[in-house]
């Protein structure tokens, strides 16, 4: 067999598919936080173009691909799924392991698949001017590259430990064009708020969310860009899903588990939709969400209405949460620190569709290093959590079973923290179960009944 099952370009989906119609019980609404009421599109337009509000929204099963957008996909769509035949061989697991490449996009993550999309949808709308906040860089650089492609001012609120950590990602994204503020900054008055209160605040994403929401609130020129959470950024990610499925078929391979890392759950939610219906319908498939245990939102936070922000400027979303206030410990696998999670994962969990797991960062380096010395490729801190994962499912599989995961990003702009890795300066954080409780009593007293 093939190390890597490759599609052609004209065999590229032309459509992204939209879980909501096929889920076996609806979704929680998404709350207004003032009035107590689910949110209605016209709630959301100060912020959002109408396009991303309606996908947001939409009953239909499947959407279309602009022809713009997969134009600029095709740049490095569709990409490779590619056989792990010499970390089968290490590890000597009697396991198929499959993982798909998307670190072969120009800023080197899954993120460009959204980043396109949202940048598309606001340039047909006028917008002359986007705001977002990043945490690793990742979502910051596809959003800058994206921006630049369709000549749309980017302003990017970078979790500032990050901000110092990969200051590569930082020059990708200038060199994109892109405006960089370490968040929180002086910039915003939330920013300056927390910086008063903390002057050494680490920052978090649900900050840097903050500080992009009122950036863009305050000028009549700029929308707000989210790399993950919401359900147009997950709709967008299915292309993920929808080629490995094909690639699958085309290898003749059935897959028993799928696994993918999750801070927000873009890159997860994206991999594993297009085969949820069919554990619907009774596949006995595995989907397993990773996290770290500095941050182990799935694993030991809440289901409970909860603000997407730390600043409280969102709408409600019903989610697994650590508490809006949760600031995590500056590990660095910075796109997995997020207090909460994607409604749409959360809600596959509750349904108990999905798995959670958690570790610590080290084991994860471990996982990565081994990875890169076997098949070559140095995966993003991110990433490694789902190779550590593999690992774990690979050592006592069955023969014959087949493991594939999603290859969220490469780790070329992480040398930094695999320096820290390999002169033993790493530190395994797991946050006190009391730090957890107080940040969880700040929450909502909300709950909407369905």
């Amino acid at each position: 067999m093939d190390n890597k099952i490759l599609l052609s370009e004209k065999e590229m989906p032309q459509r992204w598919y939209n879980i909501l119609p096929d889920l076996p019980k609806p979704m929680p609404p998404v709350i207004h936080p003032g009035t107590k009421q689910p949110i209605k599109p016209d709630d959301l337009a100060p912020i959002f173009p109408m396009a991303l509000i309606k996908q947001e929204m939409s009953p239909e099963r499947w959407i279309e691909i602009p022809d713009p957008v997969a134009d600029i996909y095709r740049l490095y769509r569709p990409t490779p799924l590619r056989r792990a035949k010499n970390l089968e061989k290490a590890i000597k697991t009697k396991a198929r392991i499959y993982f798909k490449d998307e670190s072969v996009s120009p800023p080197g993550s899954h993120k460009p698949n959204t980043a396109i999309a949202q940048a598309y949808y606001n340039k047909m709308e006028g917008v002359k001017r986007i705001a977002t906040e990043t945490g690793a860089g990742q979502w910051g650089s596809a959003l800058a590259f994206s921006c630049k492609m369709f000549d749309i001012e980017c302003v990017i609120y970078m979790v500032k430990v990050s901000y110092n950590q990969k200051p590569y990602r930082k020059l990708l994204c200038q060199t994109w064009g892109a405006t960089m503020h370490a968040s929180p900054s002086e910039n915003t008055n939330y920013g300056r708020m927390v910086l008063k209160d903390d002057p050494v605040c680490p920052g978090s994403l649900g900050i840097a969310i903050s500080e992009a929401i009122e950036d863009a609130a305050s000028r009549e020129d700029t929308k707000y860009s989210l790399g993950s959470v919401l359900n147009h950024v997950l709709l967008h990610q299915t292309i993920v899903g929808l080629e490995t499925k094909k690639q699958l078929e085309r290898a003749g391979e059935k897959p028993d588990i799928l696994i993918g890392c999750v801070g927000g759950g873009s890159n997860f939610g994206g991999f594993i939709m297009p085969f949820v219906p069919d554990k619907i319908k009774g596949s006995k498939i595995r989907f397993i969400a990773v996290e770290p245990k500095a941050c182990p939102t799935l694993t030991k936070g809440l289901y409970r209405y909860d603000f997407g922000d730390t600043a409280c400027t969102t709408p409600l979303l019903k989610m697994f949460t650590l508490g809006h206030k949760f600031i995590p410990p500056g590990i660095h696998a910075g796109g997995l620190r997020y207090h909460g999670a994607a409604p749409l994962i959360c809600h596959l969990l509750n349904n108990k569709l999905i798995e959670a797991v958690s570790y610590h960062q080290k084991e994860c380096f471990e996982a990565a290093v081994l990875f890169a010395q076997t098949e070559g490729f140095l995966p993003a801190p991110e990433t490694a959590h789902a190779i550590k994962a593999v690992l774990q499912e690979a050592k006592n599989a069955p023969e014959g079973t087949v493991i594939v995961y999603n290859h969220s990003g490469h780790g070329h702009f992480d040398l930094s923290a695999y320096k820290a890795y390999f002169e033993g300066e790493l530190e395994d954080y797991e946050h006190p179960e009391a730090k957890i409780r107080e940040a969880l009593a700040d929450m909502p007293d909300f709950e909407c009944e369905m």
